[in-house]
């Protein structure tokens, strides 16, 4: 009897560690349901959503890197402590810089022209790229090409949203 109290204290001790490091599953998707920037669904967009957190405690939650470069460039006075963001199968979140990223290839992006795409191993990022076509890069170059197509990924934005008669608050719901 005593020993099963100890496994239950372990268990009840392993998921107060993982929720209080928000590395359930999903469980920054019920706290942060909208993108900060967008208005996007981040459920919908579960396999692209980053979420970041400042050395001051704060965290923003994003549907895409394009939406994460947005606020890191904003926040430029801020230290990121903890970048995550989404591995394209399992859609768990994973350290972003440590994530095998992928660029281009046939499957449409969120929120740009050029697919960027993040994965757990490299041999879920070399799968996809097989499949789908694209480049394995870095964080920094994902990040870096982000950047690059600030002003005509957010320009195709507008004037999608302009063709569908749609603002961001109306995105919102």
């Amino acid at each position: 009897m005593k020993k099963a109290w100890w496994y239950v204290l372990l268990i009840l001790a392993a998921g107060i560690l993982f929720a209080g490091s928000g590395l359930l599953a999903g469980d920054d998707i019920s706290t942060h349901k909208t993108c900060i920037y967008c208005g996007m669904d981040r459920g919908t967009f579960s396999h692209s959503r980053m979420l970041i957190e400042y050395d001051d405690g704060t965290v923003v939650a994003t549907c895409s890197l394009h939406c994460a470069a947005v606020d890191l460039a904003l926040k430029i006075d801020k230290t990121p402590k903890a970048i995550r963001v989404a591995d394209f199968n399992t859609k768990e979140l994973i350290d972003a810089e440590k994530a095998f990223w992928t660029m281009g290839g046939s499957k449409q992006g969120v929120m740009t022209k050029l697919a960027k795409w993040s994965f757990v191993s490299k041999e879920g990022a070399d799968a996809f790229v097989k499949a789908n076509g694209g480049t394995l890069v870095s964080f920094d170059q994902a990040m870096k090409a982000s950047y690059e197509d600030m002003y005509a990924d957010t320009k195709m934005i507008r004037e999608k949203r302009k063709m569908k008669g749609m603002s961001r608050m109306e995105h919102k719901h």
